[in-house]
């Protein structure tokens, strides 16, 4: 006990005595540092599941963002049955684009006396047999001396004007209107007027065909 008093009156024992607290407490301090570190570290793996929650739940709603928010259009298409067209027979009316009509003035002049007269040719190209109206209402013949309207087959017919003919493949049917050179007049009734010498026009006025217009002249 003395020699460890007078060492600590010379001031070794007091040193030593220092430097061993110093040592363990920087000892119990690096234990404390580390046991830190390591529930630092630890902590930061649990966090790590929750960094990636956020960067998933960030893809999924970048995904739903991609989707289409609106809901697909619905194209309904209607399908069309094209009807077919009748079969045509022998006896029906026929087609204009079969038909061609003529006509011809029998004279370029006629004599003091003498009717003029118009033949009318109706001729269906067509495969079969068709009927046709060449009446006096269906192809009108008018006779005209420059504005003036002179005559009108269709105002002078008789009965209703209407003539329904059967007409063959190629063989024409062939009419013949003649003037009486007496002005029409509204329908040709009572006492009409003379028609004067001089030129005139024979036209045939039809809504399905176009015929040549026929010149002659009165004497």
């Amino acid at each position: 006990m003395a020699a460890d008093t007078e060492s600590d009156h010379d001031g070794l024992g007091f040193d030593q005595y220092w430097r061993r607290r110093a040592v363990a407490l920087g000892g119990l301090l690096g234990v404390v540092g580390l046991m830190a570190w390591a529930c630092t570290a630890g902590g930061g793996d649990d966090k790590q599941p929750v960094r990636n929650a956020s960067a998933v739940g960030t893809a999924g709603s970048s995904a739903a963002a991609a989707l289409p928010t609106a809901m697909p259009t619905v194209t309904v298409t209607a399908q069309v049955t094209a009807t077919p067209a009748p079969v045509k027979k022998d006896g029906d009316a026929c087609e204009s684009r079969d038909v061609v009509v003529n006509a011809a003035i029998t004279r370029d002049v006629y004599a003091k006396g003498e009717s003029p007269q118009m033949q009318i040719t109706v001729v269906n190209t067509g495969t079969r047999a068709c009927t046709l109206d060449v009446g006096a209402n269906a192809l009108d013949v008018r006779i005209t001396s420059g504005s003036d309207r002179v005559w009108s087959s269709a105002r002078c017919a008789r009965g209703n004007g209407a003539s329904i003919q059967m007409l063959r493949r190629g063989i024409p049917y062939v009419g013949t209107v003649t003037w009486d050179r007496l002005r029409s007049g509204e329908n040709c009734r009572g006492e009409r007027e003379k028609a004067r010498p001089g030129t005139y026009v024979a036209t045939v006025k039809s809504a399905k065909f176009k015929v040549k217009k026929q010149v002659f002249a009165l004497r």
